[in-house]
């Protein structure tokens, strides 16, 4: 879903940490030392490291989801087609998507760095996990790295099977008596991924009960590992 060093990742380490990784580096060439700390800003709090220049976006998404811990920025070549089209995802097509995901909006075109991006993603990813940002990518939110990585993946799969689906004739929607099924479903089982904030436990952010510098070492390995097997 990426290539050369395109997109970037986060974690969130406590209240007032992020991890995240370094501006213009291939992700599959990542070492532990590369990934930069800052803090709820976005400002590193190490001198002469340079984050990604999309920290902005990530700082946002932690403001308005205190619940999540992660969020994964990529390039999904399907479903960012779908938006270069002038298509959204249709919602209502998928069980699986609609359970997990729910809608997936696409925002309107915003300059890319500027914070454009920011002041867009922040309101619509409170009522989302996963959204597509008009000719440049898309982005995902979870309670992990990993979470977030394959809501990301599952947008893909999902643009993907739309596709063909067009190309074979068009869509057919799930009737609306099986989405309130779907959504009930949701709710049964204690899946809160979609639905409005009302229906989330809240998440304090608060750090695990870890040294700072261990905690960071933690979680610098689990996003190197996952990176690195993602590249693969």
């Amino acid at each position: 879903m990426i290539v050369a060093a395109d997109g970037n990742v986060s974690a969130r380490l406590g209240p007032d940490r992020i991890l995240v990784t370094p501006t213009g580096v291939c992700k599959g060439f990542l070492a532990p030392e590369d990934l930069v700390v800052t803090d709820m800003d976005g400002v590193p709090v190490r001198s002469g490291v340079k984050c990604s220049t999309e920290i902005a976006m990530h700082v946002v998404c932690y403001r308005h989801r205190p619940d999540i811990k992660a969020v994964v920025h990529a390039h999904p070549p399907t479903a960012v087609a779908f938006s270069v089209a002038g298509r959204v995802l249709e919602p209502h097509v998928l069980p699986e998507v609609v359970v997990t995901l729910g809608i997936v909006p696409t925002l309107p075109y915003t300059d890319p760095g500027s914070y454009e991006v920011p002041d867009a993603v922040g309101p619509a990813i409170e009522n989302c996990e996963a959204l597509i940002l008009e000719f440049h990518g898309a982005l995902a939110v979870g309670d992990s790295v990993m979470s977030a990585y394959f809501k990301l993946e599952k947008v893909e799969h999902a643009a993907h099977i739309l596709l063909m689906a067009h190309q074979l004739g068009g869509i057919r929607m799930l009737s609306r008596e099986a989405i309130l099924k779907l959504q009930e479903t949701q709710k049964r089982v204690g899946i809160t991924i979609g639905l409005p904030p009302a229906y989330r436990q809240g998440y304090t952010g608060a750090a695990e009960d870890l040294d700072q510098e261990a905690l960071i070492a933690q979680v610098t390995a689990a996003v190197i590992r996952q990176l690195q097997a993602g590249s693969r």
